[in-house]
């Protein structure tokens, strides 16, 4: 493992494997690095990958307060130690991170996201304006556990599922990461597409999802692909596809080829 120091004297640590035209792998919730690891080998033989634990996670450091501006910071400080430009593929949160990043000027040549959990439904904002209100109180109290519950209801998992991984033995990691949840919904800001910012975004982009998903599947499921189209509209030089039979976690040997020839120019 490798580190580099952001901008505010953060750790970042990183993984690198492969040569050639760098490429970021920017993780979602709940996650410090690990869910990307497997397309790591998958893109090492055209690709210098660099595969990060985002601040607050893993062995990276967590410097406060807060800022999504800071995590853009580790995201230019990962840029420049690979030659001061990068690919950059981001999934679920972190590929509203990803679109953030580029919206404020990184030096990214291309942009892939897939699956970030924005929503474009009528009855979407209350929920999640709710949700971050009751996630904020519940870290002030550091009641982690309630957290991710929280988390989870949100994502309408089953409550069966959810007691279950109460008692399970990774549930004490899920703890660990509870306060980046926090960092995950400022990154997703009011839950909405910022279509105005991400229509200032000049690389091309690669705007993806899984699916398709049936009538029956979770709401915020359903809201991917609309949520991707919205996205793919606001930038000028974007390109949508959908992984058919994918789901949240696609899997890296199915998504590694189209991200092959689409860094590749």
């Amino acid at each position: 493992m490798n580190a580099v120091t952001s901008k505010d004297g953060t750790s970042i640590v990183y993984e690198r494997m492969g040569s050639g035209p760098a490429v970021i792998l920017v993780g979602g919730g709940i996650d410090d690095g690990s869910e990307n690891a497997p397309l790591v080998p998958e893109l090492a033989d055209r690709f210098t990958v660099i595969n990060y634990a985002r601040r607050g996670r893993g062995e990276s450091g967590n410097t406060h307060p807060y800022a999504v501006k800071r995590e853009i910071e580790d995201i230019d400080a990962l840029i420049a130690e690979v030659g001061g430009s990068a690919h950059l593929y981001g999934v679920s949160s972190g590929g509203a991170l990803a679109l953030e990043a580029a919206a404020a000027g990184s030096a990214i040549d291309r942009l892939a996201v897939y699956e970030v959990p924005y929503s474009v439904a009528d009855g979407w904002p209350p929920r999640w304006r709710e949700y971050r209100d009751t996630l904020d109180e519940l870290l002030a109290e550091d009641r982690r556990g309630d957290a991710i519950e929280l988390f989870m209801r949100l994502a309408e998992t089953p409550e069966p599922t959810i007691a279950y991984a109460r008692g399970s033995e990774f549930w004490p990691g899920l703890e660990a990461l509870a306060h980046t949840l926090a960092y995950d919904a400022a990154c997703l800001g009011d839950g909405r597409p910022p279509t105005a910012r991400l229509a200032t975004i000049a690389q091309p982009t690669l705007v993806t999802t899984g699916g398709p998903h049936p009538p029956g599947a979770a709401s915020w499921v359903l809201a991917l692909a609309p949520a991707a189209d919205a996205i793919a509209a606001s930038i000028r030089q974007a390109e949508r596809e959908t992984f058919e039979g994918q789901g949240h976690v696609a899997d890296p040997k199915t998504i590694a080829p189209l991200l092959e020839r689409f860094f590749a120019g």
